[in-house]
């Protein structure tokens, strides 16, 4: 009888919190390999700035104080755990990806480049250094099993519809199986670039273990935000590209 409610009441606290990556285990070898087109778009434009990009607005104005744009990371105003003076959410708890994550924002993490992780591209082709990604760019991290994920996924296609070349909308599949990723795409009409880590290898570099995550990167290649608040929308995502990569897109 335990067993069957914890069956239950597992996935509605997913559907509630967001996803971990601990509920999908890791494909294998096999299930990696390609088995149709994929709808994504190809890799090959990820390591160039952007055509349209503005450096003079999508970098920090001082690369000394890295953090600085955190203070403003959390949606609808000041996040819970922050004692409201401007620092970073999550600063008092550094080396607790739980507290951190809890307020959207991530202390640690904002003013470090990406991490020097190379992933394959859905499209094939040589790997992907994701240190070497040109910002400024959005990339969300996201498994087919996570209905949040899936509920964010549409509003991440439109934003990359509307970057004009101004920013790049990257999208890293997570723990993920291969044919799950791809239907997903194909049937929500995502063609933005995808990234596969076939384990949780982002997750772990960034000390954090839930998705939806989503990155945005300056020009400089430093983190300005991590966010994990859950699935966001359109006007969220225009809110957070406007405030950390001083970009206006229509919401």
């Amino acid at each position: 009888m335990q067993r069957r409610l914890a069956a239950l009441v597992v996935p509605v606290m997913l559907v509630i919190t967001g996803c971990t990556t601990a509920p999908e285990p890791a494909p294998d070898a096999a299930d990696s390999r390609p088995t149709r087109p994929s709808p994504f778009a190809d890799c090959a434009g990820l390591t160039t700035p952007p055509p349209s990009a503005d450096p003079a607005r999508s970098t920090p104005a001082g690369p000394a104080s890295p953090a600085g744009p955190a203070s403003s990371a959390a949606p609808g105003g000041t996040p819970a755990g922050s004692d409201g003076a401007g620092s970073p959410a999550g600063s008092d708890n550094a080396g607790s990806p739980a507290a951190s994550g809890a307020t959207g924002g991530a202390g640690e993490v904002v003013g470090q480049r990406l991490p020097e992780l190379a992933l394959t591209c859905f499209t094939g082709g040589a790997n992907v250094t994701l240190a070497d990604v040109r910002g400024p760019a959005v990339i969300n991290v996201w498994a087919s099993w996570c209905p949040p994920c899936r509920e964010e996924l549409p509003a991440f296609q439109r934003l990359s519809q509307r970057a004009d070349g101004r920013f790049q909308v990257i999208g890293i599949n997570s723990r993920d199986r291969r044919a799950g990723a791809q239907s997903i795409g194909e049937d929500f009409g995502v063609r933005f670039p995808m990234l596969f880590d076939q384990g949780d290898s982002v997750q772990n570099a960034l000390r954090r273990n839930a998705i939806p995550m989503t990155l945005f990167v300056g020009a400089d290649g430093r983190i300005r935000h991590l966010d994990v608040t859950g699935a966001l929308d359109d006007a969220r995502l225009a809110e957070l590209v406007r405030d950390h990569l001083g970009v206006t897109v229509p919401a």
